[in-house]
Formats: structure tokens, sequence, C-alpha cells
């Protein structure tokens, strides 16, 4: 059975991913609206991703026989400077994001939790792809600022999406 502690701060975390997901279609719309249909997918599928990272965690928490609390949310951003604050806050995000799921990591570990700290080091992973991916993407747009069709260019080939995760933990509703 999972440690009340770590049951606790994986209520939090749902609370942030939905976060995550709401912040995403933010920037998605962002992008959207600049005529950038290549970075407005790619953060669509980023608020799916952390969309379906929330119901992981909601679905561990019934298979742990634990009660499911999805905490109230705050608007997300919607207005930016330029095409770089939006990457940049995506970044800051995620790396907010690791040190969440480090924290629910030790938490599971200090209550000698194995169920749960099993559960934990797929979105460590997870989070060493999604800080690399944001950091490249960061790096493209900066220096791409004033080209918003190179940016678009480098999205379109560079951006493969990502198959199925067999590994992945199951997702509620799903």
């Amino acid at each position: 059975m999972a440690s009340e502690q770590f049951v606790k701060a994986l209520q939090d975390q749902i609370g942030h991913e939905f976060s995550a997901h709401q912040q995403y279609v933010g920037i998605a719309t962002y992008y959207d609206a600049l005529t950038m249909p290549q970075m407005a997918a790619l953060f669509y599928a980023q608020a799916l991703e952390e969309r379906d990272h929330a119901m992981m965690m909601v679905q561990y928490l019934l298979d742990q026989d634990q009660r499911v609390v999805i905490p109230a949310l705050a608007a997300p951003r919607m207005d930016f400077a330029d095409v770089v604050e939006p990457v940049a806050a995506a970044l800051e995000q995620e790396k907010r994001v690791t040190a969440q799921i480090n924290e629910l990591t030790r938490l599971a570990r200090e209550d000698n939790d194995f169920a749960s700290d099993q559960f934990m080091q797929w979105f460590i992973k997870e989070q060493v792809e999604e800080v690399a991916k944001m950091s490249d993407l960061l790096a493209v747009v900066t220096r791409s600022k004033d080209d918003y069709e190179r940016i678009e260019d480098w999205i379109a080939r560079e951006e493969t999406g990502e198959g199925s995760d067999p590994t992945a933990p199951p997702i509620a509703g799903a």
C-alpha cells in the first residue's frame, strides 16, 4: 500500500500535471494565433502528454485503493512577449516538474514504499527526455526568433512524434 505522505504528494502532483496540460494548451494557442502550425501542434501534443501523466497518477491511486483528489487550478499564462518566451516558460516548467518527480521518489524511498518508487521510475526517465527536448527547442527558437519559417521547418524536420511506450504506466480511462 502506498504511504500516506506519498499519496498526498501524488494528489498534489496530479494538479501540477493538469496545470502543465493547461499551460501547454495556452502556449499552443499562442503559436496557433501566430500561424505557426508546427509549434502549435508540438505544444498541443505536449498538453495531451501532460494530461496522460495526470491520468496515470489517477490510475495508480485507484490501483492502490487510495482516494483520488483533483486540485483546483490557476489559469494558465496566455500572453507572451515573443516566440522565445513560451519555450523558456515550458523549459522552466519541465525543470520544476523534474524536481517534483524527484521529491515524490524520495518520499517513496524514505517510507520504503517500493511499489510507488517503481511507479516513479518511468516519470524520471520521461523528465530527462522532456527537459532535453525543451532545451533543444529553446536553442532553436532563440537562434531563429526573427524567422518563424525556420523554426517551423526545424520542427517539421526534427519532431518525429513519439510512439507508444510499452513501459508506460496505465492511463485511467484509456
